[in-house]
């Protein structure tokens, strides 16, 4: 019988081969998709390659759920989950954040929670050995189900924090961050970020709320990819999520539209750097939007690729006014950010932001040459298969097809769509979501 010492070497000869493992067929797998008893939706890829599982267990509780006055709640609610979980009436003890870290290295395992913009994320990574495997799924619904926000932990953690963010408003890329959020999103929950003030109001009686209110076993949306046939995934799902609570869900609150921009705006933020940062954007579009692969290919031309993008060639080739320079998009359950992104000297900021603001311009206009979107079809269509070279990159792209409502086949047909798109195709897709006329500016550095 295998010792857990044994168990954990394992894990981690495993994990560090899997770095080097890449089956190119992935993306030919099937997803399997059902609904459990409990509400709950799971997707399950079948890998086989490795004894290993992953696990990513989101609900609809990010930061963009955080009352305004307490932004950063998600946030915390994530943090706290690793602090500590309760005795129960069953017999289970209580445990604090040295006990769960002991316990999860005993196993050779790994579960972690997150709060990102949409989703509050927690994600398990275990070898698929039976008996491991149900002790990592058992101390991970205790942590998912039954948490127990020790008031000297939060106070501590709190303490952390906002020295954090006390550290990081001293930077001028924050305070660039903050005010382009500022003039993008409005009072959208997309722009809130946590202060010492949002984080004063948050106690422990608030992280309670939020986990009753949010965590809750219909509300969960299952990504497994691994080496477990359906019925072991359908047995992981159920063990997981039983700690929380069952029963019917009411439905949550629509979150507010992202406001598109009336009008262009512009910021000079006067900071003493050797670099002025330089951004440049406006709210974008949903994830679920049709446009989406039109707006990826053409933005991989226009900023995303790199030095072979537009703006490079333009804004550092030509000119020299900036090492890199780079443009992205941010889809997600509301309309994330179009952002390009600099960094120059303060005296050259005005030109630099000119130049970026005219390609933009020209690109929407025009749209791409023949040239510029055959290179980056092939070198997008050629880099497919990293997308999906490991277990948790694969993982990565059942949640996206789970998020958005997308097709079981989207992978599978990724190549093929992005292959039949046309200039006209990325012209008129550039056309429909950006207005150049109607950007906000945001240029953090130098004197007034």
């Amino acid at each position: 019988m295998k010792t857990l010492k044994t168990i954990a070497a394992r894990a981690l000869l495993v994990s560090a081969g899997a770095i080097f493992y890449a089956q190119s067929a992935w993306a030919l797998l099937p997803i399997q998709h059902w609904t459990e008893g409990s509400g709950a939706r799971v997707w399950l890829v079948e890998s086989k390659a490795i004894p290993m599982v992953d696990v990513q267990i989101d609900f609809d509780a990010g930061s963009r759920r955080d009352p305004a006055a307490q932004a950063g709640l998600a946030a915390a609610s994530a943090l706290m989950s690793a602090k500590g979980v309760r005795a129960t009436a069953t017999g289970d003890a209580a445990m604090d954040e040295n006990d769960l870290g002991e316990a999860w290295a005993d196993l050779g395992a790994s579960f972690e929670a997150g709060a990102e913009r949409d989703g509050l994320v927690f994600t398990l990574r275990s070898l698929t050995e039976p008996d491991l495997l149900e002790r990592a799924a058992r101390l991970a619904a205790r942590q998912l189900g039954e948490p127990s926000f020790p008031a000297p932990v939060w106070q501590r953690e709190r303490a952390r924090w906002e020295a954090g963010i006390k550290e990081a408003d001293t930077r001028p890329g924050t305070v660039a961050s903050k005010a382009f959020s500022t003039a993008v999103y409005g009072t959208h929950p997309y722009g809130q970020r946590p202060t010492a003030e949002t984080l004063a109001r948050i106690g422990v009686e608030d992280l309670q709320a939020f986990h009753t209110r949010y965590q809750r076993a219909c509300r969960a949306r299952v990504a497994i990819v691994g080496a477990l046939d359906r019925a072991q995934a359908q047995a992981l799902a159920r063990t997981l999520l039983a700690r929380l609570p069952q029963g019917e869900c009411t439905p949550l609150p629509s979150v507010p539209e992202v406001q598109p921009l009336a009008q262009a705006s512009e910021q000079r933020i006067p900071f003493a750097s050797a670099q002025a940062h330089v951004l440049v954007g406006q709210p974008g579009f949903v994830r679920r939007d049709p446009d989406f692969l039109a707006l990826l290919v053409g933005n991989h031309i226009l900023g995303g690729g790199g030095f072979t993008s537009r703006l490079t060639n333009e804004v550092r080739e030509k000119r020299g006014l900036s090492y890199s320079v780079g443009s992205g998009f941010s889809p997600g359950l509301n309309a994330g950010a179009f952002v390009v992104g600099l960094q120059t000297r303060p005296d050259q900021a005005a030109q630099a932001l000119q130049v970026t603001q005219d390609v933009l311009a020209r690109f929407v206009a025009e749209g791409p040459t023949e040239a510029e979107l055959r290179a980056a079809k092939d070198n997008l269509i050629g880099g497919f298969a990293l997308r999906i070279d490991s277990n948790r990159k694969l993982l990565a792209n059942v949640v996206n097809i789970a998020w958005n409502d997308l097709p079981l086949d989207y992978l599978e047909h990724w190549t093929d769509r992005v292959e039949a798109l046309t200039m006209a195709d990325i012209r008129a897709a550039f056309q429909r979501k950006l207005q150049p006329g109607r950007m906000a500016s945001v240029v953090v550095g130098g004197q007034p």
